[in-house]
């Protein structure tokens, strides 16, 4: 169950940011074994002067960065996470993302700290989360 915050420059057309969204979602499926149909994502527009990155920080050259923000249930092994950063890249790339610009960050907590409507716990009864050892 991710929630994925994407920002991105508003001057990256409408059917771009879509690309953008499903080559992560996407990735999602492909790397972590995430449901296809288990897609949250909140894709915000940024205008120009929003968006604030160093150019060249650790010697990556940024131009147009697109930020994306995971958050996931731990327990997924670093080599996973490894591949899925990759993929996000090459995914976005394929759509004409440059993958200099992709800056990603995964954030982890538990199954306990979800509710996906009702205010009911859910994932609690849900047993493994896919991607994880338990």
């Amino acid at each position: 169950m991710p929630l994925v915050r994407i920002d991105l420059a508003d001057s990256r057309p409408a059917d771009l940011r879509r690309a953008i969204a499903d080559g992560v979602h996407d990735a999602l499926v492909a790397v972590v074994g995430i449901p296809a149909g288990d897609r949250f994502q909140l894709l915000t527009a940024h205008p120009a002067g929003e968006l604030v990155f160093d150019a060249d920080y650790l010697g990556v050259r940024r131009l147009d960065v697109v930020y994306v923000q995971i958050t996931l249930v731990a327990g997924r092994p670093r080599p996973l996470k490894v591949e899925l950063f990759r993929r996000i890249a090459a995914n976005l790339a394929a759509v004409g993302v440059r993958p200099e610009d992709v800056h990603v960050t995964l954030t982890e907590n538990t199954v306990e700290d979800w509710s996906v409507g009702n205010g009911e716990a859910q994932l609690l009864a849900l047993g493994p989360v896919a991607g994880t050892a338990g």
